[in-house]
Protein backbone atom coordinates (compact mmCIF):
# COMPACT_ATOMS: atom_id res chain seq x y z
CA UNK A 1 0.00 0.00 0.00
CA UNK A 2 1.29 3.47 -0.87
CA UNK A 3 1.80 5.69 2.14
CA UNK A 4 0.16 9.05 1.30
CA UNK A 5 2.50 10.90 3.60
CA UNK A 6 5.49 9.28 1.94
CA UNK A 7 4.13 10.42 -1.42
CA UNK A 8 3.81 13.98 -0.13
CA UNK A 9 7.33 13.94 1.22
CA UNK A 10 8.66 12.79 -2.13
CA UNK A 11 6.71 15.58 -3.79
CA UNK A 12 8.07 18.14 -1.37
CA UNK A 13 11.67 17.05 -1.99
CA UNK A 14 11.59 17.53 -5.75
CA UNK A 15 13.95 19.93 -7.42
CA UNK A 16 13.10 23.63 -7.34
CA UNK A 17 10.20 24.40 -9.66
CA UNK A 18 9.76 27.50 -11.80
CA UNK A 19 7.13 28.69 -9.32
CA UNK A 20 9.57 28.23 -6.46
CA UNK A 21 12.18 30.31 -8.27
CA UNK A 22 9.71 33.09 -9.00
CA UNK A 23 8.63 33.24 -5.38
CA UNK A 24 12.21 33.37 -4.15
CA UNK A 25 13.05 36.09 -6.66
CA UNK A 26 10.06 38.14 -5.55
CA UNK A 27 10.49 37.79 -1.80
CA UNK A 28 14.26 37.58 -1.42
CA UNK A 29 15.48 40.71 -3.17
CA UNK A 30 13.93 43.84 -4.68
CA UNK A 31 13.75 44.59 -8.35
CA UNK A 32 13.35 40.97 -9.50
CA UNK A 33 17.08 40.36 -9.29
CA UNK A 34 17.94 36.66 -9.26
CA UNK A 35 19.62 35.82 -5.93
CA UNK A 36 23.08 34.32 -6.31
CA UNK A 37 24.65 31.94 -3.83
CA UNK A 38 27.07 29.06 -3.73
CA UNK A 39 25.90 25.64 -2.55
CA UNK A 40 28.10 22.75 -1.40
CA UNK A 41 27.59 19.31 0.11
CA UNK A 42 29.43 19.03 3.41
CA UNK A 43 29.80 16.71 6.41
CA UNK A 44 29.71 17.80 10.04
CA UNK A 45 31.46 15.46 12.50
CA UNK A 46 29.60 14.56 15.69
CA UNK A 47 31.11 12.54 18.51
CA UNK A 48 28.32 10.60 20.18
CA UNK A 49 28.10 7.37 22.18
CA UNK A 50 31.70 6.45 21.48
CA UNK A 51 31.53 6.84 17.71
CA UNK A 52 31.87 9.59 15.15
CA UNK A 53 28.87 10.36 12.99
CA UNK A 54 29.39 12.30 9.79
CA UNK A 55 26.23 14.36 9.47
CA UNK A 56 25.43 15.21 5.86
CA UNK A 57 24.76 18.89 5.32
CA UNK A 58 24.24 21.43 2.58
CA UNK A 59 26.04 24.74 2.85
CA UNK A 60 24.56 27.82 1.21
CA UNK A 61 26.53 31.04 1.25
CA UNK A 62 26.59 34.34 -0.59
CA UNK A 63 28.51 33.95 -3.83
CA UNK A 64 30.60 36.99 -2.99
CA UNK A 65 31.51 37.94 0.56
CA UNK A 66 33.68 40.60 2.11
CA UNK A 67 35.14 39.44 5.39
CA UNK A 68 33.20 37.07 7.61
CA UNK A 69 29.42 36.69 7.52
CA UNK A 70 26.79 35.63 10.08
CA UNK A 71 25.53 32.06 9.77
CA UNK A 72 22.39 30.06 10.51
CA UNK A 73 22.23 26.31 11.20
CA UNK A 74 18.92 24.83 10.00
CA UNK A 75 17.34 21.65 11.41
CA UNK A 76 14.58 19.79 9.61
CA UNK A 77 11.38 18.20 10.85
CA UNK A 78 10.33 14.56 11.10
CA UNK A 79 10.39 14.04 7.32
CA UNK A 80 14.04 14.94 6.87
CA UNK A 81 15.47 17.82 4.82
CA UNK A 82 12.89 19.14 2.37
CA UNK A 83 12.13 21.89 -0.06
CA UNK A 84 11.17 24.24 2.76
CA UNK A 85 14.59 24.11 4.43
CA UNK A 86 16.42 24.48 1.10
CA UNK A 87 14.18 27.40 0.19
CA UNK A 88 14.91 29.16 3.45
CA UNK A 89 18.65 28.52 3.13
CA UNK A 90 18.61 30.10 -0.32
CA UNK A 91 16.78 33.13 1.02
CA UNK A 92 19.26 33.48 3.87
CA UNK A 93 22.19 33.35 1.45
CA UNK A 94 20.54 35.99 -0.72
CA UNK A 95 20.33 38.21 2.38
CA UNK A 96 24.05 37.81 3.11
CA UNK A 97 24.04 34.91 5.60
CA UNK A 98 25.70 31.53 5.37
CA UNK A 99 23.18 28.74 5.96
CA UNK A 100 23.90 25.12 6.86
CA UNK A 101 21.03 22.65 6.38
CA UNK A 102 21.90 19.68 8.58
CA UNK A 103 20.59 16.19 7.77
CA UNK A 104 20.20 14.49 11.15
CA UNK A 105 18.78 11.29 9.69
CA UNK A 106 20.94 9.73 6.96
CA UNK A 107 23.97 9.12 9.19
CA UNK A 108 21.64 7.37 11.64
CA UNK A 109 20.02 5.21 8.97
CA UNK A 110 16.70 7.06 9.16
CA UNK A 111 14.46 8.32 6.36
CA UNK A 112 11.57 9.88 8.24
CA UNK A 113 10.07 9.49 11.70
CA UNK A 114 6.63 10.98 11.12
CA UNK A 115 4.60 7.82 11.59
CA UNK A 116 4.28 5.48 14.52
CA UNK A 117 8.06 5.62 14.84
CA UNK A 118 7.57 9.13 16.24
CA UNK A 119 10.81 10.18 18.02
CA UNK A 120 11.06 9.79 21.78
CA UNK A 121 12.38 12.33 24.25
CA UNK A 122 15.67 10.40 24.31
CA UNK A 123 15.89 10.60 20.51
CA UNK A 124 15.39 14.36 20.68
CA UNK A 125 18.01 14.82 23.38
CA UNK A 126 20.52 12.80 21.36
CA UNK A 127 19.76 14.88 18.28
CA UNK A 128 20.40 18.09 20.24
CA UNK A 129 24.08 17.22 19.93
CA UNK A 130 23.74 17.93 16.20
CA UNK A 131 23.14 21.57 17.07
CA UNK A 132 26.34 21.78 19.11
CA UNK A 133 28.31 20.13 16.30
CA UNK A 134 26.86 22.36 13.59
CA UNK A 135 27.54 25.57 15.52
CA UNK A 136 31.10 24.44 16.26
CA UNK A 137 31.64 23.60 12.58
CA UNK A 138 30.25 26.93 11.39
CA UNK A 139 32.26 28.86 13.96
CA UNK A 140 35.47 27.27 12.67
CA UNK A 141 34.93 28.37 9.04
CA UNK A 142 37.07 31.26 7.86
CA UNK A 143 34.14 32.98 6.13
CA UNK A 144 31.86 32.87 9.21
CA UNK A 145 31.79 35.31 12.11
CA UNK A 146 31.65 32.96 15.14
CA UNK A 147 30.08 35.73 17.22
CA UNK A 148 27.02 35.87 14.95
CA UNK A 149 25.51 32.39 14.82
CA UNK A 150 21.84 31.45 14.85
CA UNK A 151 19.81 28.24 14.97
CA UNK A 152 16.58 27.60 13.08
CA UNK A 153 14.53 24.47 13.75
CA UNK A 154 11.36 23.21 12.09
CA UNK A 155 8.71 21.09 13.85
CA UNK A 156 10.60 18.16 15.43
CA UNK A 157 13.81 20.05 14.69
CA UNK A 158 12.30 23.08 16.38
CA UNK A 159 11.55 21.04 19.48
CA UNK A 160 15.13 19.79 19.49
CA UNK A 161 16.41 23.36 19.08
CA UNK A 162 14.27 24.33 22.05
CA UNK A 163 16.29 21.93 24.20
CA UNK A 164 19.27 24.20 23.53
CA UNK A 165 17.45 27.54 23.45
CA UNK A 166 15.88 26.99 26.88
CA UNK A 167 17.44 25.91 30.14
CA UNK A 168 15.74 24.15 33.03
CA UNK A 169 17.88 26.14 35.46
CA UNK A 170 15.95 29.31 36.35
CA UNK A 171 19.18 31.16 37.24
CA UNK A 172 21.29 29.84 34.34
CA UNK A 173 23.92 32.37 33.22
CA UNK A 174 25.85 30.05 30.89
CA UNK A 175 26.51 31.88 27.60
CA UNK A 176 24.54 30.57 24.66
CA UNK A 177 26.58 29.51 21.60
CA UNK A 178 23.85 31.04 19.42
CA UNK A 179 23.04 34.74 19.24
CA UNK A 180 19.49 33.98 18.10
CA UNK A 181 17.10 31.03 17.73
CA UNK A 182 14.08 30.66 15.44
CA UNK A 183 11.56 27.92 16.26
CA UNK A 184 9.23 27.21 13.33
CA UNK A 185 6.00 25.41 14.35
CA UNK A 186 8.13 23.64 17.01
CA UNK A 187 7.24 20.47 18.90
CA UNK A 188 6.94 22.29 22.21
CA UNK A 189 5.95 19.12 24.08
CA UNK A 190 9.65 18.20 24.07
CA UNK A 191 10.29 21.05 26.51
CA UNK A 192 8.24 19.32 29.22
CA UNK A 193 11.36 17.46 30.31
CA UNK A 194 13.17 20.71 31.11
CA UNK A 195 11.12 21.34 34.23
CA UNK A 196 8.69 23.95 35.59
CA UNK A 197 10.98 27.00 35.57
CA UNK A 198 12.90 27.95 32.46
CA UNK A 199 15.58 30.40 31.35
CA UNK A 200 15.89 31.81 27.83
CA UNK A 201 19.50 32.81 27.13
CA UNK A 202 19.22 34.42 23.70
CA UNK A 203 16.60 36.15 21.52
CA UNK A 204 14.14 33.44 20.47
CA UNK A 205 11.36 33.68 17.90
CA UNK A 206 8.40 31.28 17.94
CA UNK A 207 6.66 31.20 14.51
CA UNK A 208 3.43 29.15 14.47
CA UNK A 209 0.23 28.61 12.53
CA UNK A 210 -2.95 29.46 14.44
CA UNK A 211 -4.67 26.29 13.18
CA UNK A 212 -1.75 23.93 13.80
CA UNK A 213 -3.08 20.74 15.39
CA UNK A 214 0.20 18.82 15.08
CA UNK A 215 2.36 21.14 17.19
CA UNK A 216 -0.32 23.44 18.65
CA UNK A 217 0.53 27.02 19.66
CA UNK A 218 -1.15 26.38 23.02
CA UNK A 219 1.66 23.98 23.94
CA UNK A 220 4.23 26.65 23.13
CA UNK A 221 2.35 29.29 25.11
CA UNK A 222 2.47 26.92 28.08
CA UNK A 223 6.25 26.63 27.66
CA UNK A 224 6.67 30.40 27.45
CA UNK A 225 4.57 30.80 30.60
CA UNK A 226 7.21 28.75 32.46
CA UNK A 227 10.01 31.18 31.56
CA UNK A 228 11.12 32.99 34.71
CA UNK A 229 14.39 34.43 33.39
CA UNK A 230 14.89 35.99 29.96
CA UNK A 231 11.22 36.40 29.10
CA UNK A 232 12.07 39.64 27.28
CA UNK A 233 14.10 37.57 24.81
CA UNK A 234 10.97 35.77 23.58
CA UNK A 235 9.02 36.89 20.52
CA UNK A 236 5.99 35.09 19.10
CA UNK A 237 4.32 35.23 15.71
CA UNK A 238 1.06 33.35 15.16
CA UNK A 239 -0.21 33.31 11.59
CA UNK A 240 -3.99 33.29 11.25
CA UNK A 241 -5.47 30.64 8.98
CA UNK A 242 -2.26 28.61 8.86
CA UNK A 243 -1.78 24.92 9.67
CA UNK A 244 1.39 22.94 10.25
CA UNK A 245 3.94 23.29 7.42
CA UNK A 246 2.41 26.52 6.17
CA UNK A 247 5.66 26.93 4.19
CA UNK A 248 5.11 23.77 2.07
CA UNK A 249 4.30 25.95 -0.92
CA UNK A 250 1.89 24.42 -3.42
CA UNK A 251 0.78 21.59 -1.13
CA UNK A 252 -2.96 21.80 -0.32
CA UNK A 253 -3.96 21.35 3.31
CA UNK A 254 -4.98 17.77 4.05
CA UNK A 255 -5.39 15.49 7.04
CA UNK A 256 -2.70 12.86 7.61
CA UNK A 257 -4.17 10.00 9.60
CA UNK A 258 -1.05 7.97 10.31
CA UNK A 259 1.36 10.52 11.70
CA UNK A 260 2.46 10.56 15.31
CA UNK A 261 1.16 13.51 17.29
CA UNK A 262 2.60 14.32 20.69
CA UNK A 263 -0.30 16.69 21.38
CA UNK A 264 -2.81 13.80 21.39
CA UNK A 265 -3.35 11.14 24.07
CA UNK A 266 -0.69 8.48 23.76
CA UNK A 267 1.10 10.47 21.07
CA UNK A 268 -1.12 9.15 18.29
CA UNK A 269 -2.33 10.04 15.69
CA UNK A 270 -3.25 12.42 12.88
CA UNK A 271 -2.81 16.09 11.99
CA UNK A 272 -3.46 18.66 9.29
CA UNK A 273 -0.57 19.69 7.06
CA UNK A 274 -0.24 22.10 4.15
CA UNK A 275 0.63 25.47 2.73
CA UNK A 276 -0.69 28.89 3.55
CA UNK A 277 1.09 31.33 1.27
CA UNK A 278 0.12 34.57 3.08
CA UNK A 279 1.51 33.12 6.31
CA UNK A 280 4.70 32.10 4.55
CA UNK A 281 5.20 35.58 3.11
CA UNK A 282 4.76 37.19 6.53
CA UNK A 283 7.01 34.54 8.08
CA UNK A 284 9.80 35.38 5.61
CA UNK A 285 9.51 39.06 6.49
CA UNK A 286 9.54 38.25 10.22
CA UNK A 287 12.63 36.04 9.93
CA UNK A 288 14.49 38.66 7.92
CA UNK A 289 13.73 41.39 10.46
CA UNK A 290 14.51 39.18 13.47
CA UNK A 291 17.92 38.15 12.15
CA UNK A 292 18.81 41.67 11.02
CA UNK A 293 18.10 42.89 14.54
CA UNK A 294 19.85 40.11 16.44
CA UNK A 295 22.82 39.19 14.21
CA UNK A 296 23.93 42.74 13.49
CA UNK A 297 27.70 43.33 13.90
Amino acid sequence: MIDPFETELAWQRRCMSVRWLLLVMFWAVPGWVVPVWAQQNMHVPLEQSGRTLQLAAQLFKPATTTGSVPAVAIFHGCGGPGQNTARMAGLLASWGYAALVVDSFSARGLKDVCGRNWPTQADAEARAGDIDAALAWLGAQSFVDPRRLAVMGYSYGGGVAMLRALSGKPDDTTPSPARAVILVYPDCALADALGPKLTVRQPTLFAMGALDDWTPPAQCRAVIDRVVNGRDFVETRIYEGAHHSFDALGLPVRYLEGVGNRSKPGGCCGAHYGAHEPAWKQFVADVKAFLAKNLAP
